[in-house]
């Protein structure tokens, strides 16, 4: 418990200093800021599970509410939207790879698979099957999360002028009932996304059950505003907690690698959703969003935070996930072809 109630209070700091400095997406940021530099420190952090899985449907049911008909009658321009983001992936992926191996000394297979943008967990698979350095993935992995976690909000905010400080909704709020019939039905839909191992299972299926209720009038009104506060200033703390345990010895041989290809993915990532915002005329802070190679609860959390289609933005990051699934055994078996 005293782990847990460090993690919290240090969270709680954070995104009060990045809220009085009025950092980009101060309750995300701050505390994935804060945790982190604890954890690095020495000071260990962690999460509740249970505590997680609350705010993934507290995150999700915000999200939902956002959902509009006029929202979905702009689907028709995703499917060229998806492949500009599978080619984006692809470009992030071989060109990572290729960094890794010419100026950081890793092998091939270690190279590609620290340079997949997400699907921690597979790749982390993979890894124990090839022989890869696993301990180095993982951290660049995590160094990628934490810094787009930190970067996309400052990008956002200079290229668009989207409100970045999560103002508070003037809409009316969601009633008790239909809070906690959402909450319910969320968290069983939930159930069933986990045994189907779909990716932040419970974070989706909140969505859907309020995309549905909102979209069809049945639960309207917002998510309480100091319920997403909570959610988002957890979900902050949960990415730092990810640097608990982390030696300054290791941290420096991933740090460098990371940050380069953070900045790599970030600059094509911007690129594709340019392209792509310009030729479907989407707008650009969804696409961006939706293109990030962040994790998937985090980037999605951060479209509620700028209010970005959440639809677009979670569907997008879920086709990420699947597209990487085929692509990095591909370049594996090419790479491996190519001896």
């Amino acid at each position: 418990m005293r782990i847990y109630a460090v993690s919290f209070l240090i969270g709680i700091g954070g995104a009060a200093l990045a809220w009085l400095l009025k950092f980009p997406a101060p309750f995300l940021t701050g505390p994935a800021f804060f945790v982190s530099l604890a954890g690095v420190l020495g000071v260990k952090t962690d999460v509740p599970d249970i505590v997680r899985n609350v705010v993934f449907v507290i995150i999700g049911l915000a999200l939902g509410s956002s959902v509009t008909p006029e929202i979905l009658a702009a689907a028709a321009a995703w499917p060229a939207s998806l492949i500009g983001m599978c080619a984006g992936v692809a470009l992030i992926m071989l060109t990572g790879g290729f960094m890794f191996q010419r100026y950081f000394a890793m092998d091939r297979e270690t190279a590609y698979l620290a340079s997949s943008p997400g699907h921690l967990s597979y790749v982390l698979g993979f890894s124990t099957d090839v022989g890869a350095d696993t301990a180095m993935i993982s951290m660049v992995q995590s160094i990628r999360v934490l810094f787009l976690t930190l970067l996309v909000p400052v990008a956002v905010a200079l290229l668009t002028d989207a409100d970045m400080t999560m103002p508070i909704p003037v809409d009316t709020l969601l009633s008790p009932m239909h809070l906690g019939i959402l909450a319910v039905l969320g968290t069983g839909l939930g159930l069933v996304f986990l045994k189907l191992k779909l990716p932040a299972a419970l974070l989706l299926s909140s969505m859907f059950v309020s995309s549905f209720g909102h979209g069809s009038g049945l639960t309207p009104g917002q998510v309480p505003t100091v319920l997403s506060v909570i959610a988002f200033v957890t979900m902050g703390t949960l990415i730092g907690s990810r640097f608990s345990g982390v030696s300054l010895a290791m941290l420096r041989r991933a740090a460098v690698a990371g940050l380069l290809f953070t900045l790599l993915a970030l600059v094509i990532a911007v690129v594709f959703a340019g392209l792509v915002s310009l030729f479907t005329h989407l707008p650009f802070l969804d696409v961006i969003i939706a293109f990030a190679p962040g994790g998937l609860e985090t980037m999605v959390a951060m479209a509620a935070i700028v209010q970005a289609d959440p639809a677009y933005v979670a569907l997008h990051h879920v086709a990420r996930l699947f597209f990487l699934s085929a692509f990095v055994p591909f370049v594996l078996t090419w790479n491996r072809n190519k001896r």
